[in-house]
């Protein structure tokens, strides 16, 4: 790999990805009647840079693993990230993934709820194929939970009403302040982070002390993910994010690092115009321009990109105790880029 050349190492990391993609396919449709292949793989064929498997194979390859103890890790962490992706998109009515419809839209909730079910119990299917099945089933079992009960935190810091659920009317947060916030990401992001860098230091049969340090660096190379990724939500460039700008406003999310540091710092008028846009009972473009024109007013963007600078220095600071090789060097370059991508 070109580590000099961002571009060609992120192509290089993406291919890398997508080893997996056949034993995705597999595994996803195991046992599973024919005529309903098109919607178990629907969300999967959505693309993706499989970035997630790509951490867990330069974990095994910095300590020394190979590519085929890898390979079924790997699929399950992503058959997992995109199991929490198709539950994410039917809690928040999302309606496009990746420029596709997502698996709700396209087939009715009810078949995506049971989409999801074969992703769930495929996840384990691959840690049973793994190199070590017992260690691995329990790393997916314990990062799905956490990173579900992120997912109700994150509900639970929305300002507007959840469908007026009773649970969430009688347990959302009556504020979100960094700390809380942190706690969410840790959970519904960085969590999967954490231990996709640590199976791959358990393919490659690292050492207690390694494996804690590439946890270390993923941890907090997830956090920093987020809170770019809460950055772009709001400053981002439309064709590259690939996302709508300003998605964070329409859901009226608490959970966002940008929109927590420009409430801090608003007057009380944009204050209260800004608070009064996210609590309309429906939301337009108009509405959401205007709200990213008053977080424009604060500093809430270098407070965020000083907050995720930080987090970007830990994870490299941990790869620095960690075997100096072609592969550190790589995964410090993916930390700095974690800060600079713009999608």
């Amino acid at each position: 790999m070109n580590k000099k050349d961002p571009e060609k190492l992120l192509e290089t990391l993406e291919r890398l990805g997508k080893i997996i993609d056949p034993t995705i396919k597999e595994i996803l449709t195991l046992e599973i009647p024919e005529e309903f292949h098109d919607l178990t793989v629907h969300q999967i064929n959505a693309g993706g840079k499989r970035l997630r498997p790509a951490f867990l194979f330069t974990s095994c390859y910095l300590l020394g693993g190979k590519t085929k103890d890898a390979i079924y890790p790997a699929t399950g962490v992503e058959i997992l990230h995109n199991y929490t992706l198709i539950i994410d998109d039917i809690i928040d009515n999302s309606l496009t993934r990746r420029g596709r419809p997502t698996v709700w839209k396209k087939y009715g909730t009810s078949m995506a709820e049971c989409a999801g079910s074969f992703y769930a119990s495929s996840i384990f299917e691959a840690a049973q194929r793994s190199r070590h099945p017992l260690i691995t089933s329990q790393i997916f079992s314990k990062t799905l939970k956490t990173i579900m009960v992120g997912e109700i935190d994150d509900v639970l810091c929305d300002r507007g009403e959840k469908k007026n659920e009773p649970f969430v009317k009688e347990n959302k947060y009556p504020s979100v302040d960094k700390k809380v916030y942190l706690n969410m990401i840790y959970k519904k992001t960085a969590s999967l982070f954490e231990s996709c860098c640590a199976l791959g230091g358990i393919c490659a049969n690292g050492k207690k002390e390694d494996i804690k340090l590439l946890k270390e660096f993923g941890l907090n190379l997830g956090l920093a993910f987020q809170i770019q990724d809460d950055i772009l939500d709001i400053f981002g460039d439309p064709k590259k994010f690939g996302k709508k700008i300003g998605k964070d406003i329409q859901e009226r999310k608490g959970g966002n690092i940008v929109i927590l540091y420009a409430l801090e710092e608003l007057n009380q008028k944009d204050k209260k115009e800004f608070l009064n846009i996210i609590n309309k009972p429906k939301i337009f473009n108009r509405d959401i321009e205007r709200g990213i024109e008053l977080i424009k007013k604060t500093d809430a963007k270098a407070k965020a990109e000083k907050l995720g600078n930080y987090y970007n220095q830990k994870s490299k600071k941990a790869l620095k105790k960690l075997p100096q090789n072609e592969w550190n060097q790589i995964m410090e370059f993916l930390s700095d880029f974690t800060m600079q991508r713009n999608k």
